[in-house]
């Protein structure tokens, strides 16, 4: 049998024989107002999303305020209580000031507004025996006695001076009995408004109400 003559290798020669040719892929083309739609519609899920999550941090700043909140109200009345204790201790002080000033200066002014405001209780008593201290004896018989004609009172007026009162009196016109303690007054007043804050507590209304001009 005769073999066919081998072919002499040059540089273009294809061992292979033809190459298939790979398929190509068909290019689409878009028109302008399909790109535009995709661009727009890609634009809006991207402010949807970046609006959810501007969303989702404000929902969490506010929770975080709420929190900051909800832990500040119980320090801001306790702060209010301290506040409105302070201002009740130092108006009483001012008032006790006030008060023991005055007496010093008109000592018999609550002996004459006692008697004053007893008119109608004395005024059938045949006698009214007046216990004060001994310093304050002789001037609370004539402011007596001026009291007692203002309200026309015409029984006999009499004054004992007693040593164990300092600032006090008391009034004793038979039927009844009055006195006057300044210093159980002002223990009184205290206890009261100690009272009063101890019920209040941290449960008063705001210092500053809102929309008061």
């Amino acid at each position: 049998m005769t073999q066919p003559a081998p072919r002499k290798f040059v540089f273009d020669t294809d061992f292979d024989g033809p190459a298939s040719a790979a398929p190509q892929r068909p290019k689409r083309l878009f028109p302008a107002e399909e790109v535009e739609q995709i661009r727009a519609a890609a634009y809006a899920e991207g402010e949807r999303a970046a609006l959810r999550r501007m969303e989702a941090l404000q929902a969490q700043a506010l929770a975080s305020i709420a929190d900051s909140c909800r832990q500040a109200l119980p320090v801001l009345a306790e702060v209010a209580h301290e506040h409105r204790t302070g201002s009740a201790g130092l108006a009483l002080a001012c008032a006790r000031a006030i008060a023991d000033a005055a007496l010093d200066r008109f000592p018999q002014a609550p002996l004459q507004a006692a008697v004053e405001t007893l008119a109608r209780e004395i005024e059938s008593a045949p006698r009214l025996v007046v216990t004060c201290p001994p310093e304050f004896a002789e001037s609370a018989a004539a402011a007596l006695e001026e009291t007692a004609q203002a309200i026309g009172y015409a029984g006999q007026i009499q004054v004992r001076p007693q040593t164990s009162l300092t600032g006090a009196f008391t009034l004793d016109f038979g039927d009844g009995a009055a006195s006057f303690d300044p210093a159980g007054a002002a223990e009184r007043v205290a206890a009261a408004l100690n009272a009063a804050l101890a019920a209040e507590g941290l449960h008063a209304e705001p210092l500053v109400r809102g929309g008061d001009n």
